[in-house]
């Protein structure tokens, strides 16, 4: 049974810290993952760059480190 968060406070009942299950951990990390491949897919287009296919740029980064 999940109770939701549990929340530790320090000694003037400030939270400090908080306890979730491992679902709810895990879950927030996937939202994260999510909202960061977003704000990356949001900048790549904002930069007006032409895109480079993967095996080209994968070609290029070997080439680099010759």
């Amino acid at each position: 049974m999940e109770k939701g968060p549990q929340f530790i406070v320090n000694e003037r009942g400030e939270k400090v810290s908080v306890i979730l299950s491992i679902k709810e951990y895990r879950e927030i990390l996937e939202q994260m993952e999510e909202a960061e491949e977003l704000r990356e897919f949001d900048e790549a287009v904002s930069s007006g760059e032409t895109p480079v296919p993967y095996e080209q740029a994968i070609s290029e980064i070997k080439h680099s480190r010759k």
